[in-house]
């Protein structure tokens, strides 16, 4: 047993050392925050220490079902004062003896002296310690109660002061101690437990030391066996309830919180995430990890927003590429950004479409004159199969052999054919003289007969009958030559590059997407989608037409007022009747060698261009989608019009 003067040395150190724990415990009871703890984290109902043993059993004869919130009004209670904790504890004695006889005065004094020596705290030791004189005064008088209940109230003392000790890592004050219990009487139970808590504490005392060291070093989840979070995970799996364990852990896990934010400085966003998911895996759903998590995502998506707003800045510059990189950049940054659909919706209109959008129906001013070109519509990027399928009924070699074309980038395509209206400001304006009027004449229908024929008085104001022509019907007896003028003039007016389309792209836009005979579908149209032969409907004369759509009846012979139709599904009017038009491209018996791209298939110094799309007076086979047909670029014709594009 140890001597008086080693008990009160041990106590005088311990002391000190509970003293500075004791007022840490208080910091971290009152203030957590401070040590970065979530007060939310502490279970209700539960006592919090910092000692590897965190909730010491004194054993079935020392400590009753104490009333929880009492213990847990204030800080740890194997921190506070022995005589604290004694006074907590249940006085009840099972092994109180039955007295017979009234204790004398000698025994009276003992236990006097007993009780002092107890309230000195001097329980073991000398022969004037506590445990001496109750245990004297049970030899003497061995049926008095008063000794048996003070050797009790000894040994419990003793055994809180073995509990303070472990909780605060004192293994040595605790081992002294815990050889003077082995020595009371019914000690047994208590000796086991709190033997096992310090076998414990021995073995996690060096890893705790080490893990605080290698924290201290920066090391707190890495290297891989070499880290501070490894040897607080090992010693949670001695004491799982260990404080320390359970404080190092949090501080391990301050460490990773930081290095997120360290990396969200250096805009290093996806190591920041890493980091975030190093600390999640540390301590899931911690208060700071979530602090830490919604201030690295607010920076996220400011920086984000930033680099969005520069991204659309460039766009409205026109610099697409940086545009894109600085899309991108944002995109990197917060992945699931607000806005960022929208801008690569505007930056592929951008680049395919001249920020316009499919479907869209624009107009372009002029730059030096009132006015505005024709209404056009922008035209979807695609591809699409050209010709006419081998099973198609009324193909002909010139639409043969079928391939493949694509439109790698949006244009714009006049809405309708060029009106009268819209070509005679072009003839005001610009002074030009139409071939009809320079060269005399154009191809008219004549009722007599039922056919074209040349009328040498016929020109561009005149209808397909040679009569005045109102502004709204689409101008007709025009040479290619005449179409090409007029969209070189809207060029110079707007400042845009207009031309007539490709036959690839006439082509593309008839169909509209669609792969059937007609746009409409295989036959008959159940409706009036454009200005068709039909045979229903009539001349002035009651004239008929011998190969026409069966059923169907548009009340036109002739050309119809623009628009007055249904639109194919591009949006466009009169595609495939009321007028053919001309194209860009020259004529070629065949496809054989015809480009794969949607540019015009042209041959410097030819004369004859194709002309493409059904009119008032072509039969079923000649508005077939794939149809198309010769003519010199010299022709004025009653059924032959045109349509402008606008490159994007």
């Amino acid at each position: 047993m140890p001597s008086k003067e080693t008990v009160h040395r041990q106590r005088t150190l311990g002391g000190a050392v509970g003293v500075a724990v004791l007022g840490m415990a208080l910091v971290y009871h009152f203030f957590p925050r401070v040590f970065h703890v979530d007060p939310s984290q502490v279970a209700p109902g539960r006592a919090m220490n910092l000692g590897p043993a965190s909730t010491t059993a004194f054993g079935k004869a020392a400590f009753s079902a104490t009333n929880t919130s009492e213990i847990d009004a204030g800080p740890p209670l194997m921190l506070a004062p022995t005589e604290v904790i004694a006074a907590r504890l249940d006085h009840k004695n099972t092994h109180l003896p039955e007295q017979i006889s009234a204790d004398t005065p000698e025994i009276q004094a003992l236990l006097e002296r007993a009780g002092k020596a107890l309230h000195a705290g001097q329980l073991v030791g000398d022969s004037g310690s506590a445990a001496a004189l109750y245990a004297q005064a049970l030899k003497d008088k061995p049926d008095s109660r008063r000794a048996a209940q003070g050797l009790y109230e000894v040994r419990a003392r003793l055994v809180a002061e073995i509990g303070q000790d472990i909780a605060v890592g004192d293994a040595e004050s605790a081992s002294d101690l815990l050889t003077a219990l082995k020595t009371l009487p019914h000690a047994e139970e208590d000796v086991t437990t709190l033997t096992a808590q310090l076998k414990t504490l021995n073995q996690a005392r060096p890893l705790l030391a080490k893990a605080a060291s290698l924290l201290q070093q920066g090391k707190a989840d890495q290297p891989k066996g070499n880290n501070a979070l490894e040897l607080y995970r090992e010693v949670q799996k001695l004491d799982p309830d260990n404080a320390v364990a359970q404080q190092g852990v949090m501080q391990v896990q301050r460490a990773v919180l930081d290095r997120a934010l360290a990396a969200v400085a250096q805009n290093d966003f996806s190591g920041a995430d890493q980091a975030l998911a190093d600390a999640e895996a540390v301590l899931p759903g911690s208060l700071p990890l979530h602090d830490v998590h919604t201030r690295v995502e607010g920076i996220r998506n400011q920086r984000a927003n930033g680099v969005l707003a520069q991204a659309r800045s460039a766009l409205d510059g026109g610099n697409l590429t940086l545009a894109q990189q600085l899309a991108g950049q944002a995109q990197a940054i917060s992945p699931e950004l607000a806005g960022l659909d929208e801008f690569q919706v505007r930056l592929t209109n951008a680049r395919l479409y001249a920020s316009y959008k499919p479907g869209q129906v624009f107009n372009d001013h002029y730059v030096d004159m009132p006015g505005q070109t024709p209404g056009m519509v922008v035209i979807p990027t695609g591809s699409f199969k050209m010709g006419a399928p081998d099973n198609e009924e009324g193909r002909s070699d010139t639409e043969i052999p079928q391939r493949d074309v694509t439109m790698d980038k949006g244009f714009a395509l006049a809405r309708s054919a060029i009106t009268v209206g819209q070509f005679r400001e072009f003839v005001r304006a610009s002074g030009y003289q139409p071939d009809s009027v320079k060269l005399g004449g154009a191809s008219v229908y004549d009722e007599r007969s039922g056919a074209l024929r040349d009328d040498p008085n016929a020109n561009w104001q005149d209808d397909y009958a040679g009569r005045p022509a109102d502004d709204k019907l689409p101008v007709v007896n025009i040479s290619w030559n005449d179409a090409k003028a007029y969209a070189d003039w809207l060029t110079e007016r707007t400042g845009k590059h207009y031309r007539l389309p490709s036959e690839a792209e006439f082509e593309y836009a008839l169909r509209g997407g669609t792969t059937t005979r007609y746009w409409w579908g295989g036959g008959t149209p159940s409706s009036k989608v454009e200005n068709l032969t039909g045979s229903g409907d009539r001349s002035q004369s009651g004239r008929r037409w011998s190969n026409a759509f069966a059923g169907y009846r548009d009340g036109y012979w002739g050309p119809a007022p623009v628009m007055s139709f249904a639109a194919n599904p591009f949006g466009l009017y009169d595609i495939n009747g009321n007028v053919s038009s001309w194209v860009q491209d020259c004529w070629h018996d065949n496809y054989i060698r015809a480009p794969h791209s949607s540019s015009a298939w042209v041959n410097p110094g030819c004369a004859v261009r194709v002309v493409r799309g059904g009119s008032w007076g072509s039969s079923p086979d000649q508005v077939r989608s794939a149809y198309r047909q010769g003519a010199d670029a010299s022709v004025r014709s009653g059924r032959v019009g045109f349509r402008v594009v606008r490159e994007l």
